[in-house]
């Protein structure tokens, strides 16, 4: 650890002097997030530990995807991010396992009912579909309920600030494996409507998924095809009433191997996702009132008709998932500096599995008979901040009845304090609780939910040209869900305690150089089963595929008018993943990558850009036994009209 916090220490230290030296600073804005209490309010208003990755941002990278973008912030930790298009994307937040982390849109919480975990498949956006991200770290599950152990990570889609009638948007480019992306976009506002289109495809011939670890196996290229379309509608009723619509539909195609080391030249996933709601927001004075309703199903097919590498001559695996969510909430602004905000939900989930294949030994079929279960819910917070706007403080809690497991509930507190303008402290004390799964609950029906409990503390300096954060945070889990060998169920066994330091700084120099860096640092110790004799428990002071250490760091610049410059690193050290059944913990080396994107705006209508990702070739491995991207580059164009 001294080497690589002493290095990036130093690299903040360095650059905050620097900063106090320039006398001709620009003001970071104080950004608007909707993501930590329901509510729009400043950063600075709220002791909750919020990054928030606007449309600029996005769009200077451009060649990325969102997994991409999002395993480059402090804390996070994307599995899959980095190899072959169409890999399943794990989420890691500060430590976390798999479905920890609550994925929404636009504020409305997504899950997969049909997965083990229920975490919601980040494959199905384009990031081109993205107007901005909020990530809000630490418990959540007081106003978001299941999934938000870790945190929650919110893709805003909504478009702002419209005032034209039509406006259309086009972007396609063109990189190396033959990959090529197609992006349009029609929107505008007309009186007290406002709508917005759009249809994004990304088509790549990729890598082979699986390593060959001989090299001489000529592993074929497995492709991916991607679409996603997409349609919002609002109108304004009147000054204090709107309706919102919308639509979104994901779809891909993707060639997958047979597993570590394993080539497999026809085996595809064919997955498809629909979400569709609505959504009412009523203001009037001190009142506000919103509204919403969502429905999504989503289909994962695994079809395999090939006799390379495999003893099954046909194979045809599809699973079935369907949600609905519901939910009502109001705040109230009792005085000037009080507000208090009471809501309820509902959430309904089912899913259904068949299975066929074909093998020397004959035909062969099964079939998971459709299950279902709901949660309803109560939860409010009450927020008060003082005259001068110093102190804030929230203090909530969270009632939820599952038709499955029975009853529990969460809290949430969380102070900050605002010494001036420019250094804030926070913390907060929380817990959270992710529900089993269906399939879960199918092995062991006497599961319970899973609980934790979640402490953390900071403080951030704001000058002109800077911004600095510091966190620090400890969570603890002692029911862990997790598959028991010994008696083949699912059991609440597991025992995880994560302690983590996040560093965040950012600078802006002479107005044009604009210097981005994190650090994360976990210590974690996990009590489970012996993943070598799985006959007995054992005390692991790693966590699979998570690094202790990880480091990001960006410099960009305008070099002149119109074109902007930037190169970025990421630093992750060493990992630990499964070496196989009943076999050591095997580990992973650690890796630098660097990558670079350039555009320049020629006028109003016109954007050209460029992207390059690991540009020394650097090979390396975030999952045991599968490739990770060789150099990666795409140039395109944008119009706009």
């Amino acid at each position: 650890m001294s080497k690589t916090l002493t290095l990036f220490t130093a690299l903040l230290a360095g650059s905050t002097l620097f900063a106090q030296k320039d006398t001709s600073n620009i003001h970071m804005l104080d950004e608007v997030v909707v993501t930590a209490n329901k509510l729009e309010q400043k950063q600075s208003t709220t002791g909750k530990v919020i990054t928030i990755i606007n449309k600029s941002l996005l769009e200077k990278n451009a060649g990325k995807t969102v997994a991409q973008i999002l395993n480059e912030q402090a804390g996070i930790t994307i599995n899959g991010a980095l190899n072959n298009a169409g890999t399943v994307q794990t989420v890691y937040m500060r430590g976390a396992s798999a479905g920890r982390t609550l994925i929404l849109l636009d504020g409305i919480p997504l899950n997969d009912p049909s997965t083990i975990t229920t975490d919601f498949d980040l494959n199905f956006f384009s990031l081109n579909d993205v107007e901005s991200i909020e990530v809000c770290k630490g418990a959540q599950s007081t106003l978001y309920g299941s999934d938000a152990i870790a945190g929650v990570i919110n893709i805003i889609t909504n478009k702002k600030n419209l005032d034209k009638p039509l406006e259309l948007k086009a972007t396609i480019s063109q990189g190396n494996l033959s990959t090529n992306k197609t992006n349009l976009q029609f929107f505008g506002k007309k009186n007290n409507f406002q709508y917005t289109a759009r249809y994004a495809r990304l088509h790549t011939n990729g890598f082979s998924s699986a390593y060959d670890s001989i090299g001489n196996k000529q592993f074929d290229n497995d492709a991916y095809t991607g679409h996603v379309a997409n349609a919002q509608i609002i109108y304004q009723l009147n000054s204090f009433l709107s309706i919102k619509t919308y639509a979104l539909f994901s779809q891909y195609l993707s060639s997958i191997d047979a597993g570590v080391f394993a080539d497999d030249r026809d085996y595809q996933i064919n997955n498809k996702s629909f979400i569709g709601g609505f959504n009412f927001a009523y203001h009037k004075g001190p009142l506000n009132l919103q509204g919403n309703y969502q429905y999504s199903k989503l289909t994962r097919n695994y079809h395999n008709d090939s006799l390379h590498k495999t003893n099954t001559i046909f194979e045809d695996n599809t699973y079935f998932g369907k949600s609905q969510f519901a939910e009502l909430y109001a705040s109230y602004k009792i005085l000037k500096n009080m507000v208090v905000l009471a809501g309820t939900d509902y959430r309904y989930f089912s899913y259904n599995q068949n299975y066929f294949s074909i093998s020397a030994f004959g035909p062969y079929s099964s079939s998971f008979k459709d299950t279902s279960m709901f949660q309803q819910a109560l939860y409010t917070t009450f927020q008060y901040h003082d005259e001068n706007n110093k102190l804030n403080f929230e203090l909530g809690g969270r009632f939820n009845h599952h038709s499955r497991y029975g009853n529990n509930s969460t809290f949430t507190i969380n102070p900050s304090y605002n010494i001036n303008k420019s250094i804030r402290f926070f913390g907060s004390i929380s817990s959270g609780f992710k529900a089993p799964s269906l399939y879960q609950l199918s092995i062991n029906d006497q599961l319970e939910a899973e609980r934790s409990i979640n402490y953390e503390a900071g403080f951030s300096v704001r000058t002109k040209n800077s911004n600095t954060r510091i966190v620090f945070f400890n969570r603890k889990i002692n029911n862990g869900i997790d598959y028991n060998y010994i008696t083949f169920k699912y059991f609440n066994y597991i025992k995880q305690t994560v302690n983590g330091l996040e560093l965040e700084h950012d600078l802006t120099v002479f107005n044009k150089l604009h210097i981005s860096a994190n650090y994360t640092f976990l210590s974690s110790e996990e009590i489970t089963q012996n993943r070598v004799t799985v006959k007995d428990t054992i005390r692991y002071d790693y966590l699979l595929r998570r690094p202790k250490h990880s480091v990001n760091l960006t410099a960009g610049m305008e070099m002149f008018k119109g074109f902007y410059l930037s190169v970025n690193s990421r630093y992750v050290s060493k990992r630990y993943d499964v070496g196989g059944y009943k076999k050591a913990d095997m580990s992973l080396d650690s890796y630098v990558l660097l990558g670079a994107n350039a555009s320049y705006q020629i006028n109003n209508h016109l954007k050209l850009f460029a992207d390059a990702q690991n540009i020394t070739q650097k090979k390396f491995f975030d999952v045991r036994g599968y490739n990770s991207i060789p150099l990666l580059y795409n140039v395109g164009i944008t119009l706009v009209w």
